[in-house]
Parts: structure tokens; sequence; C-alpha cells
């Protein structure tokens, strides 16, 4: 049984014939259990999926549409024998099958073969329900994808030769989506490499004049970029036939290892998000070729420095733990195991499991005894990912950041001598030694510019709002920040920077939307108007996550419960915080500041 939701929902049986799914609302169960990736949805959220007013009976009616697909699914089954494909677990259901079209579409992704990922869409991801809020992020997600594709699909053709081929289909691909200044730089490039000179250079003014009157943005560099190597007639724009040779000698296997490799890279360079879209695709790949040793070098690979403590999508974070910890097991070479241990901690940032601590730990170790720089730098992050369970710890970290700015600059490791630097910015920050701050933003503004480093820009770039300290500096800093590179950090950050300086200087804290930040502003914001429901909001916190923020968000806590004379949350508060009184809070971040923790004690 095969499903399909890269175009209207469908199922296949064995001998690809479509299975008869009875109406929309069958339909809508098998899709939305898709869209749920093999985890349970409780009925009672499929029926609120369902219906937009339930009715009376709702909940009788799902049972019986999955009776139905269940019958459609596995016609075969003995009655009374438990299900296979469509299960009941715990308060829901759940569709175990990872044969769904999407997937088979980004593992092709993931292992860069472009051209088969494109041949599963068959039209607008779950075209039959588009106007569906559930389906809305799943299907956006996918049409991203695709549009990756289509473009580096394109970048292969034109490494082969194939530049008059690729000119045609870009053409209709930059008309039908003018934002992405990706397909424009591709197109020229296509035209240019046709013989077309005069056709590519009208094309980019025709992407530039679109990009500033139609979205009110610049052209980026890449554009601009190419535009002067057009005109100067570069050396560099002629095609090459390092593709092809790649495509014609290189095993399936090779491919997935060399495409961490470049994912790493990208990530590096700026395109996380893009590298994060196709990590877990090429995990996947890996595990089902079924060769354990490849899905541990996949894995351990992926060692991209990383600095924030919350995820830029905690579900991928997840998949990835999961798929690690269950090859750890087949794995007995140290460096392997270190490689696979580090990544658990990294992934799992903002955990208070055991589990991701000991991981931590032993990575470490195993580092230390192999004597690997590389091993070592990689477990050294994930250690310091796993030191933020409680105030207090920015000495701890700046010896972390001071071992590795020394470990990378010994051993030519300039993505981690960069992390070094940001963590010592930070920690610097912590305890106002604003000298010490200033100087390690220097060095890792430096070390950017040298190695394409762009993401430093946004640390180092909010580090000098945090020292103008002015609402202007916040919001330019979040102006000039890359679109959508680093999620877990921008949602919210800032609105919560705002709110920090205004807290400080006695001025009404804001509503807006504070993201991730909300449950622990909130009640200092409600206080101001209705303090019976800051207090029932102090009554129902929970405790923070480990991160950057721990201290800020306990003192927006600490200053909320004061105010309100609300004892059991100020004493949670001061307990936590007491082991910070010499530090900033909020400082930590390098990115915004509570003032002293000592006030709030």
């Amino acid at each position: 049984m095969e499903f399909g939701v890269l175009g209207p929902v469908v199922a296949w049986d064995d001998a690809g014939q479509p299975v008869q799914l009875k109406g929309p609302r069958h339909r809508a169960v098998l899709a939305r259990l898709i869209v749920a990736g093999g985890r349970v949805v409780p009925a009672t959220r499929l029926v609120d999926d369902l219906w937009e007013d339930p009715p009376d009976g709702a909940l009788s009616a799902l049972r019986t549409f999955v009776a139905a697909l269940r019958r459609a699914l596995e016609p075969d089954r003995p009655r009374r024998t438990p299900a296979r494909v469509l299960v009941t677990e715990g308060p829901g259901y759940a569709l175990r099958t990872d044969s769904v079209d999407a997937v088979r579409f980004e593992q092709a992704i993931g292992a860069g073969e472009f051209e088969s990922a494109l041949s599963c869409w068959r039209g607008p991801a779950y075209a039959d329900f588009a106007d569906e809020p559930w389906a809305r992020a799943e299907r956006a997600r996918l049409t991203e994808l695709r549009l990756l594709a289509v473009e580096r699909y394109a970048e292969q053709r034109l490494a082969a030769g194939r530049a008059a081929e690729v000119a045609a289909e870009l053409d209709a691909h930059v008309i039908e989506h003018p934002w992405r200044e990706e397909g424009w730089r591709l197109l020229a490039l296509s035209l240019y490499r046709s013989g077309r000179q005069a056709d590519a250079l009208a094309v980019l003014r025709r992407a530039q004049d679109m990009l500033v009157s139609q979205l009110g943005i610049d052209p980026g560099a890449a554009l601009l970029q190419l535009e002067t190597d057009i005109l100067n007639q570069a050396t560099h724009l002629e095609p090459k036939s390092v593709w092809s040779a790649y495509e014609r000698t290189v095993s399936p296997k090779a491919r997935l290892e060399s495409t961490v490799g470049l994912l790493r890279s990208i990530a590096v360079s700026g395109g996380l998000h893009e590298a994060r879209q196709h990590r877990l695709a090429a995990i996947t790949a890996a595990e089902q070729l079924g060769d354990s040793d490849l899905v541990a070098r996949v894995i351990g690979a992926y060692d991209v420095p990383a600095n924030w403590t919350r995820s830029d999508d905690e579900a991928d974070a997840a998949a990835v733990v999961r798929a690690a910890e269950r090859v750890l097991p087949t794995q007995d070479h140290p460096a392997v195991r270190a490689r696979l241990l580090a990544t658990i901690a990294l992934e799992s940032r903002g955990s208070r499991s055991d589990r991701s601590l000991e991981a931590a730990g032993e990575a470490e170790r195993l580092a230390r005894e192999l004597d690997d720089p590389a091993v070592l730098a990689f477990a050294l992050n994930g250690v310091y990912m796993q030191s933020f369970r409680q105030a207090g710890q920015a000495p701890a970290r700046d010896a972390i950041g001071a071992e590795l700015v020394d470990l990378a600059s010994r051993h030519a490791l300039p993505a981690y001598e960069v992390l070094g630097r940001l963590i010592r910015l930070q920690s610097a920050c912590a305890v106002a030694d604003y000298s010490a701050a200033d100087m390690h933003a220097a060095a890792a503004d430096e070390l950017a510019a040298r190695h394409d480093a762009p993401l430093v820009g946004v640390f180092t770039g909010w580090y000098a709002a945090l020292r103008a300290d002015t609402p202007e500096a916040y919001q330019q800093a979040a102006v000039r920040r890359p679109t959508a590179a680093m999620p877990g950090l921008h949602h919210g950050l800032l609105e919560l920077a705002l709110a920090a300086h205004a807290l400080r200087h006695g001025a009404p804290i804001p509503t807006a939307d504070y993201g991730p930040h909300i449950p622990w502003i909130q009640p200092l914001v409600i206080a101001q108007s209705n303090q019976t429901d800051a207090e029932r909001l102090l009554q129902q916190l929970t405790d923070p996550p480990p991160g950057l923020l721990l201290e800020a968000h306990w003192a927006l806590v600490a200053h909320a419960a004061a105010q309100l004379g609300f004892e059991p949350a100020l004493a949670r508060a001061q307990t936590v915080l007491r082991p910070a009184a010499q530090e900033q809070a909020g400082a930590q971040t390098g990115l915004l500041t509570l003032g002293p923790v000592a006030s709030y004690l």
C-alpha cells in the first residue's frame, strides 16, 4: 500500500491500482494522519480538525470513518485481528507507514536525486485540503522543498552543459515564483551559457526592478555579483563537467556522505534553513539502505557549530536524536560513538533529561581519549548545550569557550573558533565585562569575514544593539537578520528585548507576540491591568526550559511575583536565581539584558 499527498490525497494498492477511499471526510482523516508523520493524533483533535462546529455524535462518526478506511487499506486482514496500518493507540489513531510519496520525495532531495524527486509531484501538495489549517504548514514546507528541488536540478543540468534546456524551464519558474532570487540567478546564468549575454543582463535587470517595485527590497549580493561577472565575462561562469563526472562515477552511498558534507558547508555559510530541511531526509535515505555504518557516518558528519539553545525545529531535532540512538548500539569505534553522542547532546538542547547530559559527558570523555581536535570541538559544543540546567554557569561556559578558541586556532577549525568567541562574548556580558565582550565580538566578526560565516553577524549585530541599549538599536538589529535563517532565535526576540528595556526604564510592558517567551512574561503584562488573572498565571506556571534565557525568564517571573506579592512564585524564582547573584539577567545571551540578577533577589 502506498499513499500520495503530492497532489490530491490518494492511496494505491500493491498492484498500483487506486484504493477507493469513499467520501471527503475519509480522505481528510487519512490526510490528517499522514501530516502527523506516524505520531498519534487524539480522536478529539481529529474531530476538531474535521468539523468547524462538531455535531453531536462526531466521535462516533469518526470511528465509522476509521473502520471504513481500515477495510479499504487492509482488505485481506482477518476480522478481529489488530490493524497494522491505521492503528489505535492510546487516545487516538496513527498511520504506521513510510510508503508516502512525500517521504520518497524528501529522500530523493536528500540524496541529490532532484529529477527523481520532482517526478513524485502530481500537483499542489494536499490539493484537496488547501484551506484546512492542519495542512497549511506541511503544504508550505513541501512546496518550498519542490521549489528548491527545481532550482537544484537546474543547477545540476547547468553543470552538465544543458543550458538552453534549463533556460526554457526557468523562464516559467520565475514568472510563477518571481520572489525567488535563486531562480532569477540561474535563469540569467543559463542564458549567458547559451550565448545570450544581452538576454541574461535583461533578466537580471527585470529581477531587480521586480524586487524593488513589488517587494520593496534590494536584490541580493548573488544577483548583483552575477551581473558584474557577466559584464566582465568572468571565466568561472563557463560550464564545468565536474557534476556529470560525479553522477557517472560516484555510488549512491558515497553521494549521501558527500551530500552531508555539502549540507554542513551550506549551514556554516548561512543556509541553516535549507540544510536542516535536507539533513533528516539524508539520514532517512541512509537508514533505508540498511547500512548502519553509513547511517552513523551521515549523522555524525553534520558537526555544524551551534550557539543558540533553542532548536529551530524541535520535531526534526527529536527525529535526529531518535536516529542517532537507534544506530548507536551498532557502533564500536570511539570517534563514531563520540560524534553520535555529541549529536544527541546538541539536538537535545533545552532538554532536562538525564540522557542528554550523559551523552554530552560520554562524548567529551571519548573525544579526550582520542586526541582528535575536530571530535573534541564537536563534543565540547554538546557539553556547552547541556550547561544551562541551572543559573549562574557563565564562568563554566567561559572555560568551554576559551578551550574551543585555543583548540580551534591551533588546529585550523575556524567555525569552532567563531563558536568559542561567541560563547566568551556571552559569558563576558553575563558578568558585565563589556571590554572583554567587545574584544570577542570584534574577533568573531573578523573570523566571519575571512571564512564567509554571515550568521555570526546576527549575534554581533544584536550585541551592538545591547551596547547601544535603545529601542531603535534593537529594531535595527531585528531588521538586519537573515530572513528565516534562525527561527529558534528570532521568534519573539525583538519583543522580549523591547520589554526588557521598558522594564529597566520603568515603562509599561507592551502587549505583543512574545512567541516562546509568552508563559514567563505574560503574568507581568497581565498584571498591569488584571492582578487576579496574573496571579492565576503564576499559579499555573511551568519552569522555563534550560537555555541562554533561563535567568531572563526567571527574572520576569520574579518581577511579576514581587509586584503582586505572590510568595510561592517569588520563592521559586529566588531559589533558581540565587547562584547567579553576581550576573546580569538575560545578558548571558549577548543580545539583551534585564539588569543585575541581584535586583530580583
